[in-house]
């Protein structure tokens, strides 16, 4: 069906993409846990700011 003048192809969408999607994951990942990491830390936990810091009472 033409749309707009428009021709659908088999134009392969998925296929060549999936080392970006996997890259993707890993960075997300990657960033996730290196970010757990530095919120961690004795400095950090002190850090007023830190929504994941430890109260000063605790």
């Amino acid at each position: 069906m033409a749309f707009f003048g428009f021709r659908a192809y088999p134009t392969p969408i998925l296929k060549p993409m999936w080392p970006f999607f996997i890259a993707a994951g890993v960075v997300f990942y990657g960033v996730n846990k290196l970010q757990d990491m530095a919120v961690s830390t004795e400095e950090a936990s002190k850090d007023p700011r830190n929504p994941y810091g430890k109260p000063e009472g605790a």
